[in-house]
């Protein structure tokens, strides 16, 4: 495991790295606070750091309270290396957020065991994030398609809205899905649910936001989209679907998906989440209307006086 040493004594340096290399550390170097702060601060940086406190600009107690400002995603676990063993200089370094310390000269068994209780307190920290991840995502994720649920492609669609950038939404509905229930029974449906969601993330670009609406119904929101390339983008989707056969259970089973679209332009000023879907679902209903398979541009288009305007696919 990488482990940053942090001492601006060279003679003290040389003589920890070879202490922690013995017991089987990679370590890294750092001359000063500042430096230890960046190494530590680095994407890829050591989870584990030895800090002189007595070092020129940042001592090693101030480095532990940039790293600990700074860091929420990640934890260190930060020692203390120091000559002081007053109570209050102790506490004081614990207070700045250090995990331990050790006073000069280490002792090797006492170093070892003290690295093994942060490896310990890193493993809890990783399990903890893993946890809150799963819950987190679990909270904001459909169960079955692994696509954002409604609650959370809504709060989505409502965030792009506040921004001043063209927008297209898709309501996108697996065709005849209630006869391959009937016919090939739910958990066939199931599968087919799972393998559009992934084609349809797999189709849309970074940026972009796909949820499940409800039932079969993926509703698809699409950032800097001008009107001129919506049905462009809807019928790479659609495609995307349409193309190769479904396999579930054991069967091959061609399906296809009907879209409604609806573009919002940059400079409309009535931005409301409600009339948008509703201009893609009368498009959804006319496309499954017209025969399925297929995508419907809105019969109406948000303008920036406020206004519609005609607009036929």
């Amino acid at each position: 495991m990488n482990i940053l040493l942090a001492d601006d004594d060279i003679v003290s340096r040389k003589v920890m790295t070879r202490m922690l290399e013995q017991i089987g550390y990679e370590v890294t170097l750092a001359e000063n606070g500042q430096a230890a702060v960046d190494m530590l601060l680095a994407k890829d940086g050591p989870r584990m750091a030895l800090l002189d406190w007595m070092m020129p600009g940042l001592d090693g107690s101030q480095v532990c309270r940039r790293i600990r400002s700074a860091q929420q995603n990640r934890y260190t676990y930060l020692a203390l290396l120091t000559s002081r063993d007053s109570r209050e200089d102790l506490v004081a370094g614990l207070d700045a957020g250090a995990d331990d310390y050790l006073i000069k000269p280490c002792n090797p068994a006492e170093l070892r065991a003290r690295l093994r209780t942060g490896q310990r307190i890193l493993r809890l920290e990783d399990t903890l994030i893993a946890a809150r991840e799963a819950m987190r995502f679990r909270a904001t994720h459909d169960a079955l398609t692994a696509v954002w649920n409604r609650g959370s492609i809504l709060e989505f669609l409502d965030g792009a809205l506040r921004q001043d950038e063209s927008l297209g939404v898709l309501l996108c509905d697996i065709d005849h899905f209630k006869q391959i229930n009937d016919l090939h029974g739910h958990l066939s449906g199931d599968s087919v649910l799972r393998d559009v969601a992934a084609r349809l993330r797999s189709a849309i670009r970074t940026g972009d936001g796909i949820g499940r609406y409800g039932g079969e119904e993926f509703l698809i929101v699409l950032r800097r989209c001008e009107a001129g390339h919506l049905v462009e983008r809807a019928e790479q989707l659609r495609l995307a679907v349409e193309q190769r056969a479904f396999s579930a259970n054991g069967l091959e089973l061609a399906v296809t998906m009907s879209v409604g679209a609806a573009v919002l332009p940059a400079d409309a000023t009535q931005r409301s989440i409600e009339s948008l879907l509703s201009l893609a679902d009368a498009a959804l209903y006319r496309a499954k209307d017209a025969g399925r398979n297929r995508v419907m541009l809105a019969a109406s288009v948000l303008t920036a006086s406020g206004s519609s305007s005609r607009s036929f696919a």
